[in-house]
């Protein structure tokens, strides 16, 4: 997967999780316990793709020193 779609893909998990935090802001106790779930995934998702993004932008196949 490119960088670019890695891109497109978090800002796509970052919009998600985003919207999750408000529909929980205003959700019912019974509906809390699966947003907050849905939530915890949307966000572990988020993470793995941004350690993605910083491991593509960190590794580079010519070091480089001036």
């Amino acid at each position: 997967m490119s960088l670019r779609d890695l891109a497109r893909e978090l800002y796509r998990a970052q919009q998600q999780v985003e919207r999750l935090e408000k529909l929980l802001s205003s959700a019912t106790p019974e509906e809390e316990i699966a947003i907050r779930h849905e939530l915890q995934d949307a966000q572990a998702e988020r993470r793995q793709l941004q350690k993605m993004i910083d491991g593509r932008k960190d590794s580079s196949p010519l070091p480089r020193k001036f």
